[in-house]
């Protein structure tokens, strides 16, 4: 079977895109992108890659590519996925999608006029106790749920402190677009994103913007975030993320309420691994179920991705919902701005 040619653009967080996409056995690496001389030496030498480019107008001028892996600031998410549509590949997207609805849509109509895909990288659906839990809520197991909380909170954490995550012309955002998002997804994947009706929403940035200024670094985003979202089903979630705040240590979790029963997912102990639980009742004994390994699903994004391609089967993470998780980002930097509800249309 053919391997899929991929390029990967952006080799912070791209570099775990590139370990994933070159262990696919349908999928391999051929070419790398940054502005960073010793990065793009560093993971071209260690992945044994040997076309390294500086722009993706160089990369697009020699290559010929199935997939196009985004994973730059978000500020060039929209601009370098229309290139690589363009040029006929498949596009999978760091979270979030870009800086606003608008080019999130932008994208979409870009993709469809070329007829490829479009993925986001949400990558917490893809551990294995998420997909379990996701199995627990369509067996009907927690019944119909009406309320959810879904938060990502760290002590002190601003990624790269200084560059720019800090500039909201470059991420569009502070820990609600680069955390938050994450969280906001897994929840609503988790109910099956059901159509938000209202947003209120408040923001912080005092303690970053006191830590940016003892460093003079520039910084306008906020450093905290918390959203009530209100769903046409009657429904609701809250949702907070931050940087950095007064608090024991790092702490993710979502957390689901419904009529026959709940869950939680938990990092343990300030980690980036999770324990998660069903909570429910049987014959008048509540019962903790702890949900260790279960069904697991791929082992990333960037696999499911190829398997989808190659298959001809569709993904998920689509366009379609990284479109309404934009929304509702959106919708909440406008109620924290103007500190009314705001509507969703």
């Amino acid at each position: 079977m053919k391997q899929l040619r991929c390029a990967v653009i952006g080799l912070g967080m791209g570099r775990h895109h590139v370990k994933a996409f070159h262990e696919h056995p349908h999928s391999t690496v051929v070419a790398l992108v940054d502005l960073d001389e010793k990065r793009l030496r560093d993971i071209g030498d260690l992945n044994q890659i040997p076309n390294r480019y500086h722009s993706t107008d160089e990369l697009f001028a020699n290559e010929s590519l199935d997939i196009v892996s985004i994973a730059t600031p978000n500020s060039l998410h929209k601009p370098v996925a229309l290139q690589a549509f363009a040029h006929g590949a498949h596009v999978f997207c760091e979270k979030p999608v870009a800086l606003s609805a608008v080019e999130a849509e932008e994208m979409m109509a870009a993709a469809k006029e070329a007829d490829r895909r479009l993925m986001i990288n949400f990558s917490y659906r893809f551990n294995p106790t998420s997909w379990a839990l996701k199995q627990q809520v369509e067996s009907g197991a927690i019944g119909d749920i009406y309320s959810g909380r879904s938060r990502w909170l760290r002590r002190d954490g601003m990624p790269g402190f200084g560059g720019w995550f800090g500039k909201k012309s470059l991420a569009g955002g502070g820990p609600l677009i680069d955390l938050g998002v994450h969280r906001l997804d897994l929840a609503l994947w988790l109910i099956g994103y059901p159509k938000p009706k209202y947003v209120l929403a408040t923001t912080s940035n005092v303690l970053g913007k006191l830590k940016a200024d003892a460093a003079q670094k520039e910084f306008d985003v906020e450093d905290f975030a918390a959203a009530q979202i209100t769903f046409e089903n009657g429904s609701s979630l809250q949702l907070e993320a931050s940087w950095m705040g007064h608090i024991k240590e790092e702490t993710m979790e979502t957390t689901l309420l419904g009529t026959k029963g709940g869950l939680s997912q938990n990092n343990i102990k300030g980690s980036y691994d999770f324990k998660s639980f069903v909570y429910t009742e049987s014959h008048g004994s509540k019962l903790d179920i702890e949900i260790k390994g279960g069904t697991h699903g791929p082992s990333s994004g960037m696999h499911h991705f190829v398997d989808c391609i190659v298959e001809e089967r569709p993904h998920c993470a689509t366009a379609a919902e990284g479109l309404l998780v934009m929304k509702l980002l959106d919708a909440i930097y406008l109620s924290a701005d103007s500190g009314e509800p705001v509507k969703l249309r």
